[in-house]
């Protein structure tokens, strides 16, 4: 999702994600409040439990800069947001990072650790305390249909809070400009999500975060073959149980791991059809955790547990999503027979 630079928005050429820039000015943030509560929504008792957890990042390096948003993980200062909103989309690794919460109050930050693979990043305010943490639900407990409440800094506009449905699960969406930066099993919101939002908290009907905005779908346009920016109802989000477990190791250790499978795919589909039918093994890591489980070339994946696997993209979303160690089966079409095949994940190297 957008960062906010100076001039008008550039086009990164991130696939599903709209990181376009523009700069805005905006007036003091003000916090939400129920002024009339036997009249509230869900949605307002949503947004005043979690607007006081989300905050504004802004980064600067060189002559380039960007804002983002992000979600407090401790009273002490350490905050939950998007590796791409702390790197000026990769471009940087020494910026100077500042965030304004909810009410105000301006904090110089430091960036604890990063993790590109999942697209995200842990802060730290230096002085903080007092501050407000997030209540993170179980997102293997979200429902297509549940209602979605996403809040964050869109176009730099603090304290935003816009409201929708979660669209879709384990939705397999790649970002980046060469198309394998970053692979997210995303939640997909039809909840307004814009430049500047990245990093900021979907949360549900109870205020309690099911996931960390990280990216929007874009249209091409036919004449021009750019994209257009902004929200179109298609957004996506990391998965809160995946974004607990990647913060809490930045913060232990400033890194983070991811599972392994040991393999390397291409999408399986009959000739001359756009629809996948599995992910084809092309190659198997020697003592890998695949080549341990008797994975061939050319195996075709079609599920890993209970999950359908149409894509090779699919595959790479559903064993990132999984932990290293964690036991899963595979459903594996090799010729004309069909097995299940249990493998225990390996961990990922950084």
């Amino acid at each position: 999702m957008p960062l906010l630079t100076p001039g008008p928005p550039p086009n990164d050429g991130r696939s599903a994600v709209a990181d376009h820039g523009g700069s805005a000015t905006t007036a003091a943030a003000q916090n939400v409040v129920i002024t009339d509560p036997q009249d509230a929504t869900s949605a307002t008792a949503a947004a005043a439990k979690a607007a006081p957890s989300v905050v504004t990042v802004y980064v600067t390096s060189g002559q380039s800069a960007g804002s983002g948003s992000g979600v407090v993980m401790s009273a002490d200062g350490y905050v939950l947001t998007n590796n791409h909103v702390v790197t000026l989309d990769s471009s940087t690794d020494q910026a100077t990072v500042q965030v304004t919460t909810s009410d105000g109050t301006l904090y110089d930050a430091t960036v604890v650790g990063t993790d590109p693979t999942s697209d995200l990043a842990v802060i730290k305010l230096e002085g903080a305390s007092g501050l407000t943490p997030a209540t993170f639900a179980d997102s293997s407990k979200v429902q297509v249909g549940d209602q979605a409440v996403a809040i964050g800094a869109p176009l730099g506009l603090s304290n935003t809070v816009t409201t929708g449905i979660v669209s879709a699960l384990d939705r397999a969406v790649s970002t980046g400009s060469d198309q394998n930066t970053t692979v997210i099993d995303a939640i997909q919101t039809d909840a307004a999500i814009n430049p500047g939002n990245s990093g900021g908290a979907l949360v549900d009907a109870a205020g309690e975060v099911i996931g960390i905005n990280s990216a929007i779908a874009s249209v091409a346009n036919q004449s021009s073959q750019e994209q257009q920016s902004g929200n179109i109802g298609v957004g996506f989000a990391i998965p809160s149980d995946t974004a607990q477990r990647v913060a809490q190791q930045i913060i232990q250790t400033g890194s983070a791991t991811h599972a392994l499978l040991g393999v390397s795919a291409q999408t399986a589909a009959e000739q001359g059809s756009e629809v996948g039918e599995g992910a084809k093994v092309a190659q198997v890591a020697d003592g890998g955790p695949a080549a341990q489980a008797g994975i061939q070339v050319g195996d075709v994946i079609t599920a890993v547990g209970s999950r359908e696997i149409s894509t090779a993209t699919d595959l790479t979303a559903a064993v990132r999503s999984a932990s290293p160690g964690q036991k899963v089966t595979l459903t594996v079409r090799r010729g004309s027979s069909t097995e299940q095949v249990d493998v225990t994940l390996g961990t990922a190297s950084s």
